[in-house]
């Protein structure tokens, strides 16, 4: 691993994309402290903290807590990854988005524009309902945390992160082509991460006045690292489909005759159904936050809880197989092998190999569900039994974990074309496409 990023200093083109992202996701982080005026810093902190487990809570992570301290990158990139697994899911119902999804370059050029317009329209719907919000949200000592509520707070409000969304989606754009890895990915990750230090000078403080273990500690840290270990296992797992191509005499050439293989990951969704569980499980807090007769029945639905694990996970399960349902066609599969004279070995071409094939994906996607569930519950689970001082969940994990995993793998292909020993002697980190 040293080997590796001392050989990564000696390319000056792979220095430069490496300094060029640092300087970018410091930008952003800088970016983060800046704050909206108008607003009472101290009374919304302390509105956060009583509502980690709603809808505010959860987009807060997101954004590297960017909407607790209310700044100017308060909506962070999530408008830009909403509008964009929305169209990712609308191709299924529309021609005109599927057709484009299959045109190559210039179709994924229309499809980016068309992400870029529904940011800025979600970003500006979102921003107006959060400064409604925040006008009706009491300070502990009573009033309100704006200062000076009113429509000229609210267009202040939304013009302002609206257009810190816009800022940071520019900032992942300029990452991914001038810089190294995927920078909306980077984006979050570095969101993250970025409240790992104060987790851990938590955990350190409940150490020293002895509300905490070391013996609680070492476990906690031995199940976590067992955790990434899987993680990224089970992420650079693959099930292998062998392919044969049956040879073809095009003058006095003969093509095709070699072996190949179609690999399906284990967790072809992604981070995407820990996402989208989430999201749908933090709605009745939310309301419960505004509309007080919703309490006694949002309580069966607390992070931690039966009820919530268990609904979490069935959640988990269905966007799982509808995901993959979407972002993966057995029959254009099979049609694109039937077309390139591929076959799989003991299955014959057309509509029995793409039954084959859904069947194979149908199988792995169950174990990348069960996966996946248990990963996002093991965090609940640590909480509400041995008193975990802080929340470094599940989702967060896979995205930290899947991010460093492509991001290694392209600087890696980078070495590799310029025959340098890469990150790893043994093994290659195979990149992560579409999660």
């Amino acid at each position: 691993m040293l080997d590796g990023f001392s050989n990564a200093s000696r390319i000056p083109e792979l220095r430069r994309r490496l300094v060029f992202t640092a300087f970018m996701l410091a930008v952003y982080r800088v970016g983060v402290a800046v704050p909206t005026p108008g607003i009472d810093g101290q009374a919304l902190a302390s509105f956060f903290d009583a509502a980690s487990g709603t809808l505010f809570g959860w987009v807060n992570l997101f954004s590297g807590g960017a909407l607790e301290r209310f700044s100017v990158l308060a909506l962070g990139i999530m408008p830009y990854i909403s509008v964009a697994i929305v169209l990712d899911l609308l191709k299924i119902a529309s021609p005109y988005l599927d057709e484009l999804y299959k045109e190559g370059e210039a179709g994924r050029r229309k499809i980016t524009q068309y992400t870029r317009y529904g940011t800025v329209a979600l970003a500006l719907f979102q921003g107006t309902m959060i400064a409604f919000s925040l006008e009706k949200i009491q300070a502990p000592g009573g009033g309100s945390i704006v200062y000076n509520p009113g429509p000229g707070f609210i267009v202040m409000t939304v013009l302002t992160v609206t257009a810190g969304t816009m800022f940071l989606m520019w900032i992942g754009e300029q990452i991914t082509e001038r810089g190294i890895g995927n920078g909306i990915s980077l984006i979050i990750m570095a969101g993250i991460v970025a409240r790992l230090p104060s987790a851990i000078g938590t955990t350190a403080q409940f150490v020293r006045e002895g509300e905490m273990s070391i013996f609680l500690l070492i476990f906690i840290l031995a199940v976590a690292a067992g955790v990434i270990a899987g993680i990224v296992y089970i992420e650079t797992a693959q099930r292998r489909i062998p392919i044969q191509y049956a040879r073809r005499v095009v003058g006095r050439r003969v093509y095709g005759g070699q072996t190949s293989h179609l690999p399906l990951k284990i967790n072809t969704s992604g981070v995407i159904p820990p996402i989208f569980a989430s999201a749908l499980l933090v709605f009745p807090a939310t309301l419960a936050t505004f509309v007080p007769f919703l309490k006694p029945y949002s309580s069966y639905l607390t992070p931690g809880g039966f009820y919530y694990d268990l609904v979490y996970v069935g959640l988990i399960v269905f966007f799982c197989y509808f995901y993959t349902s979407v972002t993966f066609n057995p029959v254009d599969v099979a049609d694109n092998l039937k077309k390139y004279g591929g076959f799989i070995p003991g299955i014959r071409p057309g509509r029995f190999t793409a039954d084959y094939i859904d069947r194979v994906l149908s199988r792995i996607t169950l174990g990348g569900a069960v996966y996946v569930s248990a990963v996002c519950v093991l965090p609940t689970i640590l909480i509400a039994r041995f008193n975990v001082p802080f929340f470094f969940g599940g989702t967060a994990l896979l995205i930290v974990v899947g991010v460093a995993l492509d991001t290694v793998a392209q600087i890696e292909t980078h070495l590799l074309t310029r025959n340098y020993e890469g990150f790893m002697r043994r093994g290659r980190v195979k990149t992560k496409r579409g999660a």
